[in-house]
């Protein structure tokens, strides 16, 4: 750092007002560079995944883990320096996993892998037992006569699709989300859905389903591939299948946990400031290392290697750790509300929350003047393999409340080719983190901050 130190210390000489052009002058993006490289070297960010996996674990909103994560978020950003750390309350329903079982009876008893999905209804007492119907898709039960599930458990068997981007998840994921609701509407007593994931592990995804008011409540539930792939050969050889499914689940009490912030205050104007987000829950099967711990350690990595310079940018860069973006995008729908006011103080905004797949791609969603400094930003990270996109960026989950106002924000897009394989299992656990990939992400994250918290000029507020 000591190159940083000898650059940074000239950081605010001659700083100008607030430009109509947006612009990066070369000093800045030198010290942008210098920040990349240090991030390669540097271990913070692994360590704050160890440590939110070891010390918390399992995270799911309004059980004790999401308590014992915001105290370990708070204790860990005072630790690292932050300048300033807070909380923000949010309040949500909650829902809680008992014991769930599922079982072939007849013509070919086997056992099945399954698990409830989220704020799924249980089975009444003793389980319920039925026949099956599959449906290949989502789209084909909705299509369905009335009736045609009339008394049976739906299954639906589509696959998801493996892709760089994740593309593959928002066409099958409809299946987990209304699937328990278009089966109810047939007459069915519960839905089974082959996993949302691409592995082909004997281990089930859960995820967040929604019911509709005025429609039946049934069971849903995830097989795990195997399982689906056993009940579709069954199925194949033309005879009735009875399933039990016993499933202990049930909606809680009222909760409220909190949002995270910790800030690297700017030097000039600390007013403004760009968003560096991640999520602090969970579901419960893992211990969300990939879900979303990497995106906690990514951006707490790069706030602290800003703050380690010896004069800060202009412009502060704050860090959120959203509460209970699993059911729902809750915390970022209470940041949003409880910040409107100030929205044009966000410069821009960006997320991490696709697992620890190294950064290929940079989008932006900003005003066309500000195209250029988006340019030479991507310039910046083209060392580690990334390259510009496009300016249609999305941003990431916790910000498309944000997003609906109008901000500017940047997606950082990851390699998400077998996060799948993980998301929402048992098997998202630390030993699945690449160090090597996850310092990549921080070393792209860190030149992203520091040119948005440095540069003249804004990106742009009320962008559709």
């Amino acid at each position: 750092m000591k190159a940083l130190i000898g650059l940074s210390a000239c950081l605010l000489v001659g700083a100008s007002a607030f430009a109509q052009v947006p612009s990066i002058d070369d000093k800045h993006l030198k010290i942008a560079a210098e920040l990349r490289d240090e991030a390669l070297k540097s271990s913070i960010g692994y360590e704050v995944v160890e440590s939110l996996t070891t010390e918390v674990g399992p995270r799911m909103a309004g059980t004790p883990g999401d308590a014992a994560a915001v105290k370990w978020g708070v204790a860990k950003l005072e630790e690292l320096g932050f300048d300033k750390v807070w909380t923000e309350p949010v309040t949500f329903p909650t829902w809680k996993r008992g014991t769930e079982k599922a079982e072939v009876i007849a013509p070919y008893p086997q056992p099945l892998v399954i698990t409830a999905l989220g704020f799924s209804v249980g089975t009444p007492e003793g389980g319920l037992t039925a026949e099956i119907v599959e449906f290949d898709t989502l789209e084909d039960l909705v299509n369905a006569p009335e009736g045609a599930a009339e008394g049976k458990i739906v299954f639906i068997k589509n696959r998801m699709k493996r892709a760089r981007d994740g593309s593959g998840y928002g066409p099958a994921v409809s299946a987990r989300g209304q699937g328990a609701v278009e089966a109810a509407r047939k007459g069915a007593v519960a839905i089974m859905i082959r996993s949302i994931g691409t592995d082909s592990h004997r281990m089930a995804h859960t995820g967040m389903m929604r019911y509709e008011e005025g429609v039946k409540r049934i069971p849903a539930v995830a097989l795990s591939a195997p399982d689906a792939d056993l009940l579709e050969n069954m199925v194949r050889r033309g005879k009735p299948i009875t399933v039990k499914l016993d499933v202990d689940a049930e909606d809680g009490p009222d909760y409220t946990s909190h949002n995270v912030i910790g800030e690297i205050r700017g030097s000039e104007k600390p007013d403004e400031y760009v968003i560096l987000a991640a999520h602090l829950d969970s579901w419960d099967l893992g211990t969300g290392a990939l879900d979303d711990g990497a995106g906690i350690g990514i951006t707490v990595a790069a706030a602290e290697l800003i703050a380690r310079l010896p004069e800060r940018p202009k412009r502060s860069i704050r860090v959120i750790m959203f509460a209970n973006e699993e059911q729902g995008l809750v915390g970022g729908k209470f940041y949003a509300e409880a910040h409107k006011d100030e929205l044009n103080r966000i410069i821009t905004a960006a997320e991490s929350d696709f697992g620890a797949g190294k950064i290929w791609r940079l989008d932006s969603r900003v005003k066309q003047e500000a195209i250029p400094v988006v340019e030479k930003m991507a310039k910046v990270m083209e060392p580690l393999g990334i390259s510009y996109g496009n300016n249609r960026a999305g941003g990431g989950p916790d910000l498309i409340p944000l997003r609906g106002y109008g901000i500017s924000v940047f997606s950082l897009r990851q390699d998400g080719t077998d996060y799948f394989d993980y998301h929402h299992t048992p098997d998202d656990t630390f030993d699945k983190v690449d160090k090597e990939a996850l310092d990549q992400n921080t070393a792209a994250y860190v030149v992203f901050a520091y040119i948005v918290a440095q540069m003249e000029g804004d990106f742009g507020f009320g962008l559709e």
